[in-house]
């Protein structure tokens, strides 16, 4: 929660932004602002520790200002409306949250012998918007009959997307926890009756299996796209290293908003934390499993003055992920 102030000026004041969660988001970040919150762009802003200050002349009477855009469960809806009309593609509801919402999941593509079984989910943590922005990219291409690349991957592949793990913890407006105050992205290795959410994909996992699994996600304080691997787990193998590194060149290839120079420090042998979902995903099932980080500030690897990090960019690096994929199932 912060405490805003404005004056006749156009600057507008956070006055107790040193006392949010994570302040070092607010150091080198740029307030979003939109007038129809189609289009977003980035307003003059500093940071002194304590007091976060933007300054903005709006150019009409509403003005929507924002850490990141927002993505509204109308939004989703729609999209789970048009996806549903592709296709092979499917839209059931798992279960239901705390608070009663539907926890959607999106199949594309035919399970048959010999098939692979590839997993996406997005914003265990809620106020992590572009991990939802990033999976629509990914479903608006999945359910393209034109793209010649995601027929040839459907032949070989299943893909199960939740685009949002967490709609309880959305619509409240939380950072990181759903609406029983629990971080859903700590207990995969145990899950526990106040999160729901992870024992409902869960279950479905262990029933049709993983072959590669991503985990999308935003970082307030780095700058950059970047992937987090699973060196750390006790079944950590050369296999599952060279294709950790044949995913990221890839991804490096086909995107020019990712990055493999900066990134999470690696996690020493047995020291990985079993409980987040890409960790645990990556041991049980043995699997290529990556936790994917996109910034809440301009990616400082390609920076744009005007947007920053946007949802087009966003949705832009979930359309590219399934070059990585298609490259990627070559080697599993």
């Amino acid at each position: 929660m912060v405490d805003p102030g404005v004056n006749a000026g156009g600057c507008c004041y956070l006055l107790n932004a040193g006392e949010t969660t994570y302040p070092e988001g607010f150091e080198g970040y740029a307030v979003m602002a939109s007038y129809d919150q189609r289009r977003w762009f980035r307003v003059p802003t500093s940071f002194d520790g304590e007091v976060l200050e933007f300054f903005h002349v709006p150019r009409g009477d509403l003005v929507t200002y924002a850490y990141f855009a927002p993505y509204s469960l109308d939004r989703q809806q729609k999209l789970l409306r048009r996806v549903a009309r592709g296709r092979g593609a499917r839209v059931e509801v798992l279960g239901h949250t705390p608070q009663g919402r539907p926890l959607s999941l999106v199949t594309v593509g035919e399970a048959s012998e010999g098939q692979r079984a590839i997993w996406v989910i997005a914003r265990q943590h809620p106020g992590e918007t572009m991990a939802e922005w990033f999976a629509e990219g990914l479903l608006r291409r999945l359910v393209d009959e034109e793209d010649e690349l995601v027929q040839t991957l459907l032949e070989r592949a299943v893909f199960h997307v939740v685009p949002n793990m967490n709609p309880d913890g959305g619509y409240l407006g939380n950072l990181r926890t759903n609406a029983l105050g629990v971080d859903l992205n700590r207990t995969w290795n145990f899950p526990v009756p106040e999160g729901p959410e992870v024992a409902l994909v869960r279950e479905r996992m262990h029933r049709e299996g993983v072959d590669l699994f991503l985990d999308i996600h935003g970082d307030e304080r780095n700058p950059y796209c970047f992937l987090a691997g699973c060196e750390g787990n006790p079944g950590y193998s050369p296999r599952l290293a060279a294709l950790e590194a044949l995913f990221e060149q890839a991804l490096c290839a086909s995107n020019a908003d990712f990055q493999d120079e900066y990134k999470y420090p690696r996690d020493a042998p047995g020291e990985g934390d079993l409980s987040c979902a890409s960790n645990y995903v990556g041991e049980v099932f043995d699997c290529l499993s990556f936790t994917l980080e996109m910034p809440f500030k301009d990616n400082a690897s390609a920076p744009d003055e005007v947007a920053g990090w946007s949802p087009e960019r966003s949705m832009h690096l979930g359309e590219s992920t399934l070059e990585s994929i298609a490259v990627a199932m070559e080697a599993i």
